[in-house]
């Protein structure tokens, strides 16, 4: 199951901004409980390309594609020493896919910043070193095993790879930057694939306003320029507003969203960030029994589609029926159509599935 963990300091208004991307209902409090165990929801990816499917097919079932939000306990500076609630919010952390960093820039006297002032980038630098800190530790505790062997008998090649690497990796962490910065290859990236180093997990920058901070913002330029630098993409979100209009009648919810000059519901613009965050894209199955978006990474081909599907579809692979959901809906939402038009193709093993491809797969077993 894929998931994205919702990250930040204690009072940035993280389980608001869970309430507003799953509708969950979580409790909301002004001062930090001291709960350890995360809220967690499963989340529907909004698609209208799927609701449009849903529509034509009448299906008996239908099934959306999905992704898990962990709204996790608040960070604390010195998290990484084991400060706060320490260790155990960074084992939460370490089962996320990506990352959803909520930074505080709303104003709110009944709620006091632990850092007692308004600073969304330093703020972001404290949950990043954090972050840094605790993969530090990682690499320690794993140099130390490895030079403890090394010392007895001959590390074998693959260790000694790991060893170069992770020496350099340490190097790269006591300069303040994190792991996704680090040039890494495939092979290198295998290396790692035990150590859920967090800093090495893409992240998304969740700026938590208030409603009157919908023009200019000044606190949040320093930010966005080191953002811009870093390639993280900042979404702003009306976090406490925003969670209010989803209990709004859709007519309402319109005309207040125009009023804040929003074009897009909080929650859709957040899952889709998180969505494109984790490199994912959407294929489709579709026919009366069921309407399916199957969750797939970019740049998968067919035999990936047929395996997400079922084992057996991968194992038996003949060929892949696909039509792009853009020339079904250009045909008139025909099959037949498409098929006329010539705009419904066979492909083999090593078609690259598109975001949007309606797949049916032939196989033998």
């Amino acid at each position: 199951m894929l998931k994205c963990g919702i990250v930040g300091l204690p009072l940035s208004g993280k389980s608001t901004i869970f309430n507003v991307i799953t509708r969950a209902g979580a409790e909301v409090k002004p001062y930090a409980g001291g709960k350890t165990e995360p809220n967690r929801a499963l989340v529907s990816v909004p698609d209208k390309r799927f609701d449009k499917l849903v529509e034509i097919f009448k299906p008996k079932s239908e099934k959306p594609a999905d992704v898990e939000f962990v709204d996790l306990a608040g960070l604390s500076r010195d998290a990484g020493k084991g400060a706060g609630l320490g260790n155990s919010f960074l084992s939460f952390v370490s089962e996320s896919e990506a990352l959803l960093h909520v930074i505080r820039v709303f104003k709110n006297s009944a709620v006091p910043h632990p850092e007692n002032s308004i600073d969304p980038f330093r703020d972001w630098k404290i949950v990043e070193a954090e972050l840094i800190y605790r993969d530090l530790g990682v690499i320690s505790n794993r140099l130390a095993r490895l030079e403890e062997k090394k010392a007895k008998k001959k590390l074998t090649p693959s260790e000694n790879s790991e060893f170069e690497l992770i020496k350099e990796l340490e190097t790269h962490l006591l300069n303040e930057s994190p792991l996704r910065e680090f040039n890494m290859t495939e092979e290198q990236k295998k290396l790692l694939s035990g150590f859920a180093f967090l800093t090495l997990k893409p992240e998304l920058i969740v700026l938590n306003l208030d409603d009157t901070q919908t023009g200019d913002v000044p606190e949040i330029k320093e930010l966005e320029k080191e953002m811009s630098k870093k390639n993280l993409t900042c979404v702003k979100v009306y976090g406490s507003t925003e969670m209010e209009l989803e209990q709004l009648d859709p007519q309402d919810r319109e005309e207040f969203m125009k009023d804040l000059s929003i074009t897009e519901p909080g929650r859709d613009r957040l899952i889709h960030e998180a969505y494109k965050l984790l490199g994912l894209i959407s294929f489709f199955t579709s026919g009366s029994d069921e309407v399916r978006a199957w969750t797939l990474k970019e740049g998968s081909n067919a035999v990936d589609a047929a395996g997400t599907i079922h084992s057996d579809l991968a194992r038996g692979f003949i060929r892949a029926q696909v039509v792009s959901y853009e020339d079904f809906e250009a045909n008139n939402y025909s099959i037949a159509q498409c098929r006329e038009k010539g705009v419904l193709r066979l492909e083999g093993k090593e078609y690259i599935v598109k975001d949007g491809d309606m797949i049916e797969i032939r196989f033998n077993v």
